[in-house]
């Protein structure tokens, strides 16, 4: 437990996420970061000095051993995810790892396990979910009626061909890097996890995908559409009901934000979600809440992941 009101962050991996995340930080209500670790002292000094950060370490393990940090927030490529968690943990500190966690069942129970015997807090980072228009998103989804179909896209042109994205060494792939945010936008809305998946991926020449589409069944015959890629420009998540459709416009990252239930606009105020991510996870560490997103969404996103490329390489359905 913090020893104050406040729970102390450090940043391990400064990259391009930990600095949008950043953005808002200051206004944190209950978290203050106060280290940052890189591989290269000179990126976490950099970082460090971007930010107003008071304490720089030149490797994720002084980091980790540094007594003034009670939580780290992990944002390494994905490969990178599970490895640094389990080592954020045995050093007794709490994570918030990026998405996608990993795409392998075993892994998530092999953290959540080891964060419980620990008494620590584990959280994948779906900053989207914590965000007013999700909120109001499922205040009216009944208003739909009967759900009927999910629809769910993530895609943007990714220009540099060299980037770790498409690099299968880093576990990278359009899937993994923006489809998992498609998925889970489907579970949320369908209220639990896929009972069989059908994928289809598109291979770039370095042989992770880079466009991926994918059909989830649900119970109550509910079937969800999910398209993403590195070709393309497209966010949107909607679900579809007896009694009309609600749209999320820019469901993912906010920058559009609003909703349109039945084509009328619903106007939702703004709030920074990276920043209510870190407010809901360090009020969890500080016994006086519970992270929004824990052990069985962080095994089902895996699940699904798994199931989804299972398909795409087999070219038949899987059953979860």
């Amino acid at each position: 437990m913090p020893s104050s009101d406040k729970v102390r962050w450090g940043i391990l991996g400064p990259g391009r996420i930990a600095s949008r995340l950043m953005r808002d930080a200051d206004r944190g209500a209950n978290f203050s970061v106060v280290a940052a670790g890189s591989r290269s002292l000179d990126r976490a000094a950099q970082f460090a000095s971007e930010f107003g950060i008071s304490r720089v370490h030149g490797s994720y393990e002084a980091l980790l051993a540094d007594p003034e940090v009670d939580a780290v927030y992990i944002g390494v490529p994905n490969s990178l995810h599970h490895p640094m968690t389990m080592q954020a943990l045995a050093a007794g500190k709490h994570v918030l790892c990026e998405k996608p966690y990993t795409r392998h069942p075993e892994q998530v129970i092999e953290a959540f396990d080891a964060a419980e015997t620990a008494g620590l807090v584990l959280m994948e980072a779906f900053m989207w979910r914590h965000a007013p228009q999700v909120r109001r998103f499922l205040e009216l989804l009944p208003d739909v009626g009967e759900l009927q179909s999910i629809r769910a896209t993530f895609s943007f042109v990714l220009i540099d061909k060299t980037d770790h994205r498409l690099a299968p060494g880093f576990d990278g792939g359009a899937l993994m890097d923006v489809g998992c945010y498609c998925i889970s936008g489907s579970r949320m809305v369908a209220g639990t996890d896929p009972t069989s998946v059908f994928g289809h991926q598109t291979l770039a020449p370095s042989g992770v995908d880079e466009r991926f589409s994918g059909l989830l069944r649900f119970p109550s015959s509910v079937v969800a559409e999910i398209a993403t890629g590195f070709t393309s420009n497209h966010r949107s998540l909607e679900a579809i009901g007896s009694k009309g459709s609600l749209l999320m416009r820019d469901p993912w990252l906010g920058q559009q934000g609003g909703l349109e239930l039945n084509g009328r606009d619903v106007r939702v105020a703004s709030a920074d979600a990276y920043r209510l991510e870190v407010e809901n996870i360090s009020a969890a560490i500080l016994g006086n809440g519970q992270p929004l997103l824990g052990r069985a969404d962080a095994l089902g996103q895996a699940r699904t992941i798994e199931s989804l490329y299972r398909s795409a390489e087999s070219g038949a359905a899987v059953s979860l």
